[in-house]
């Protein structure tokens, strides 16, 4: 409860500079991964930083002048088309990773392996990506192309990201080689699942679903024996067209053996189902 009572009680100016502190330290990481990886080694793994690294190949253009130049407009874009107030976190965001990219730009590569520099490249850009989320922030790019996208075509806007980071894929694959394309793949994804372990962490519960014919007996040998809250839903046999309970909790990972041994000590028919939970918020976990 302290913890709870002490975020609650800090000042909203603390608040705003600890999330613009992320956006900027974030920020940064994107930039160096960019810079150490990414760029020396043509892996456009996706976004407004994929299209630089095209157009430095092809154009030879500065690529922190042209993420500058396709991340404002479409910021601006974004408040105009889909008229929300996407914060002056994310202006900051959008404008400063550029401006990273830049500082940056004489930095020797950390690889010239491909390979690493997808792996290393992507995880470092997910650290950093996560980091500016935690910051409730963002750094612009594709992802306000893609809710454009979303807006007028009503397709789901995962769709859209995927579109747009595919295309941005497919170019590299015609600039470069399929091998530095598929290479660009690699990176994506090491990406994408480095945010989610920055937002998530290693905090993985599992939410365990019963269906018994003896739901009291299941009921206080979780509350007693694994220490831990029960939810009841009434449900409805599909096949017997019975009255059925079904009890919902959730343990921690390392709980979830001693669980089930449990349950099925009451009732060896019983029905368990198992499903990950991230981010478990209340008693017993985080607060």
């Amino acid at each position: 409860m302290l913890a709870k009572y002490r975020r609650k009680q800090m000042p909203n100016g603390l608040r705003q500079t600890l999330d613009y502190s992320f956006v900027l330290v974030g920020a940064f990481f994107v930039a160096i991964a960019f810079n150490l990886f990414l760029l020396p080694n043509n892996i456009a793994s996706g976004g407004v930083a994929g299209v630089s690294t095209i157009t430095k190949a092809v154009f030879n253009w500065e690529p922190s002048i042209v993420q500058w130049g396709l991340n404002i407009p479409l910021f601006i874009a974004g408040v105009v088309i889909l008229g929300k107030n996407f914060g002056a976190k994310s202006l900051v965001g959008t404008i400063i990773l550029p401006f990273y990219v830049f500082l940056t730009r004489d930095l020797q590569p950390a690889t010239a392996d491909p390979l690493l520099a997808a792996i290393f490249g992507g995880m470092i850009v997910g650290i950093g990506i996560g980091i500016v989320f935690r910051g409730k922030a963002s750094t612009g790019g594709m992802d306000l192309a893609a809710q454009i996208l979303h807006k007028y075509t009503e397709l789901p806007l995962g769709i859209c990201l995927v579109a747009f980071d595919g295309l941005i894929v497919l170019t590299a694959s015609f600039v470069f080689s399929i091998e530095e394309g598929l290479y660009a793949l690699i990176g994506l994804f090491i990406t994408s699942r480095t945010i989610d372990f920055v937002q998530v962490g290693l905090n993985t519960s599992k939410n365990v679903m019963v269906i018994t014919n003896q739901p009291e007996e299941v009921r206080r040998i979780l509350l007693n024996d694994i220490d831990r809250g029960v939810t009841i839903f009434k449900g409805f046999g599909g096949y017997t067209d019975e009255d059925r309970k079904v009890l919902m909790c959730v343990v921690q990972q390392n709980e979830f053996s001693k669980t089930t041994r449990a349950v099925k000590s009451i009732d060896p028919n019983a029905f368990v189902i198992a499903m990950n939970a991230t981010e478990v918020l209340g008693e017993g976990f985080k607060r």
